[in-house]
């Protein structure tokens, strides 16, 4: 007989790690699935300043080893393995993994979600050769160069003030006439003398040969279009931060979902008894750190009731 958890948490980005931390905590026998590294999204960031309590100058990295370290103390057991399929019906769940199956009284899923493409002709060919989505990743690679952030909220902004630190000029492509991200973050921006503005523009088509040498935008007022040419012996980056889409794919016709992010009530409980969900795959109205670990907090404790009254 295959050993039955308490818990399986699928992801370990903040919402899954605290998920973890608080059932380690109250002794659940825990097994955490992530098929890369701890952190999701986060884990890219350069720097976090909204999360209560975080030390000056805290990266994504950091706050991550962090929480990953906290999770290790209280005996969750760890697995890298990439899901391929999951059994949510019944007292007993099954997640099956390129590592094998493993059963559990209950699920967390903390999937997270990976950057929407910008959408435009070219993008997908260029993904490395100058298109990325990861400004820690990649901004040192446009040193002195020209750069281009497609988006106008709080990740595109924050992000557009990291790659000054490298580019020669960065310029923020937003389709519409103002900035959706705070005041706060806006008026740093508005204030760096190496940030450039392009309202009421999309992003048409991306081309070049082996990196970008050109872009084609619109003006979505006039329809007007207009060829951006890096100059002569340069190349230009350009960086989508345009959102999010979750990853659920698994989760499709076996949890409730509305636009591919799965429901979940405030107590973090799915249509699927024994399933909760938590984080930025999970449908609410502010995806952030706090958030995330607040939901796999809950969901945690959530779990642990479900298997006390199961049990009881």
């Amino acid at each position: 007989m295959s050993k039955i958890y308490d818990l399986i948490i699928l992801g370990a980005g903040p919402a899954g790690l605290s998920a973890g931390l608080y059932a380690g905590r109250s002794r659940l026998d825990t097994l955490i699935i992530e098929k890369g590294q701890d952190g999701g999204q986060i884990a890219i960031t350069h720097e976090i300043e909204n999360y209560p309590g975080g030390v000056h100058g805290d990266s994504g990295p950091s706050l991550i080893k962090r929480m990953s370290e906290q999770v290790a103390q209280f005996g969750a057991e760890r697995l890298t393995a990439t899901i391929t399929n999951v059994e949510l019906e019944g007292n007993t769940k099954k997640i099956t993994t390129d590592k094998g199956e493993f059963l559990a009284k209950t699920i967390i899923v903390a999937t997270g979600a990976n950057p929407r493409p910008i959408g435009c002709k070219g993008e997908a060919e260029f993904v490395g050769k100058g298109v990325s989505y990861c400004a820690t990743c990649d901004a040192n690679f446009f040193e002195d160069f020209d750069v281009y952030v497609v988006g106008g909220g709080d990740s595109a902004v924050e992000e557009a003030m990291y790659i000054t630190k490298f580019a020669r000029k960065v310029t923020i492509i937003h389709r519409r006439d103002e900035l959706r991200a705070a005041k706060s973050i806006q008026e740093k921006a508005f204030k760096n003398p190496k940030m450039a503005f392009m309202w009421d523009t999309v992003v048409e088509e991306i081309k070049g040969d082996d990196i970008i040498g050109s872009m084609i935008v619109k003006n979505v007022k006039t329809g007007e279009l207009t060829e951006i040419t890096a100059p002569e012996d340069e190349i230009f980056g350009v960086f989508g931060f345009v959102g999010f889409l979750p990853k659920t794919d698994l989760f499709v016709g076996k949890l409730e979902m509305e636009d591919g992010y799965i429901l979940g009530c405030e107590d973090m409980h799915t249509n699927v008894p024994g399933v909760f969900v938590a984080g930025d795959c999970r449908q609410k109205s502010l995806k952030q750190v706090i958030t995330a670990a607040a939901d796999g907090a809950i969901a945690a404790t959530q779990a642990e009731k479900y298997i006390e009254h199961m049990e009881g």
